[in-house]
């Protein structure tokens, strides 16, 4: 069997095993990139990210059509399938597959797709569906396996009613009503989809609030918008058991309730893509959640060997994984290195949450003297022309140097607005205040005027 030699070996082609290996390549590096699906893009784009907010937009189109006064002049309220609104964001999934395959071929990374497995410290062996056999040795490893939901083992998730986050994207049926365990972020989206298409929800938190790492603020939104659309949020639950049968599945809590519905979906944990990565042949140990843990460059502990993306945990976003793979390869290349912590939260509910920097909480408990700038849509002209009235934008700075300490927003475009604070918070000295959305020209009508308002009703607030 021949050996195939590569400067670098990236195994995985998410966010971060694709900034990874073009980021090598750009530097002048022979790559290679291994993926066990048949296609690139990974989990991401297959199974997660690009899927799931493709469907939601799809929801929300709906939502707004079954909402808006003018569509009510050419017909009733339309009732549409989950399996057809699914078709529409394949789509979308094929157009990223395309694109991204299109990176591998301009940078001249080579592509295998197959199961790697390590052979020894420099070696990997992979096997592709057909039982071909190739390997790859090089002095530099970055795995970017990802992640797969966690399935616990008392849950039959074979049955055809029961599904985790990524077999629900193949549910042939929509259900009337559905269970979900797990109120994360995952569970917190599919509440929000499934309920725009009509699907009564019950929403099984294990833990006393939605999304406690977000602003309390900001949670309560989404708790009140949930419910507002027929989410039935239960919290400090966990269950007992989950049953399925020909008509459906019941679930019993620790609490003594029971609950029925017609399909189930699991949402709590995800579990690390190590377990067939042969760890044990090269003396690594992920923990027990599959997870490889890391030092401040993304190195395991064979130094040569770096982990970036859901395989390392925490955040577990797309937008982190992406800037994780290139900073470890700036780091094996000899760039200027960056560890990657201020991210932005991006939330895909509907409405949408993102924010930056700290809470009100946080702020509280260091005793830092903050103070709030507030702007709600319903106030601000775009939102009233658009009918995204729901939400708000929230600033905390310090009190006596208008500094910019933390943005949260909630509703229509939350995760494009954010950006803006964002901006401004990574500036230095005065160009980190308040007094910067005072002092600059927004367009109007924008969603982004938001921040002007919220800037004077903050100033409005010191004396």
């Amino acid at each position: 069997m021949a050996v195939h030699n590569y400067d670098v070996v990236v195994i995985g082609s998410g966010p971060a095993g694709e900034s990874a290996a073009i980021n090598a390549a750009k530097h002048g590096k022979r790559v290679a990139v291994i993926e066990r699906q048949t296609s690139v893009g990974g989990n991401c784009t297959h199974w997660g990210t690009i899927p799931s907010k493709a469907l939601r937009h799809q929801v929300k189109q709906i939502m707004q059509f079954n909402t808006n006064r003018m569509f009510r002049d050419i017909g009733e309220p339309r009732w549409f399938s989950f399996p057809k609104v699914l078709e529409r964001s394949r789509v979308t999934i094929d157009q990223q597959v395309e694109l991204r395959t299109k990176f591998y071929a301009r940078n001249r990374i080579d592509l295998f797709f197959g199961l790697a497995r390590f052979r020894d410290e420099h070696t990997v062996v992979v096997r592709d569906n057909h039982e071909g056999v190739e390997e790859l040795s090089a002095p530099q490893f970055v795995l970017a396996t990802g992640s797969r939901p966690y399935r616990p083992a008392d849950v039959n998730f074979r049955h055809p009613r029961i599904y985790c986050s990524d077999t629900i994207l193949g549910l042939s049926h929509t259900p009337r009503t559905l269970i979900i365990y797990g109120a994360g972020v995952i569970g917190s989206e599919y509440a929000s989809i499934f309920s725009g298409l009509g699907v009564k929800v019950d929403l099984i938190d294990t833990r006393d609030r939605l999304l406690s790492f977000l602003d309390d603020e900001i949670s309560d939104a989404l708790s009140y918008e949930l419910r507002n659309n027929g989410v039935l949020i239960r919290h400090n639950e966990a269950y007992r058991s989950v049953e399925g049968d020909e008509s459906g599945v019941v679930v019993n809590l620790e609490s003594g309730k029971r609950l029925r519905a017609d399909a189930f979906l699991w949402a709590n944990g995800r579990t690390g893509n190590t377990d067939q990565l042969g760890l044990e042949n090269i003396g690594l140990q992920p923990n027990g959640r599959g997870q490889l843990q890391v030092d401040d460059h993304y190195r395991t502990d064979i130094p040569h060997i770096y982990a970036v993306g859901d395989v390392i945990g925490w955040p577990s976003l797309a937008s982190a994984a992406y800037d994780q793979g290139r900073s470890a390869s700036d780091e094996f290349l000899g760039e200027d290195f960056r560890f990657v912590d201020e991210i932005p939260t991006g939330i895909y509910t509907i409405p949408e949450i993102s924010s930056v920097g700290r809470t009100e909480r946080e702020l509280t408990e260091a005793k830092v003297p903050y103070e709030v700038a507030q702007a709600f849509f319903k106030d601000t002209a775009r939102a009233q022309i658009t009918g995204d009235t729901a939400g708000m934008l929230k600033i905390l700075f310090h009190r006596e140097t208008l500094e910019i300490l933390g943005i949260h927003c909630f509703g229509a475009e939350a995760s494009e607005i954010v950006h803006i604070g964002q901006a401004i918070m990574q500036q230095e000295g005065e160009a980190n205040t308040l007094r910067y959305f005072i002092n600059t020209t927004f367009n109007y009508p924008t969603m982004a005027e938001a921040y002007r308002i919220a800037a004077q009703n903050g100033l409005n607030r010191l004396f």
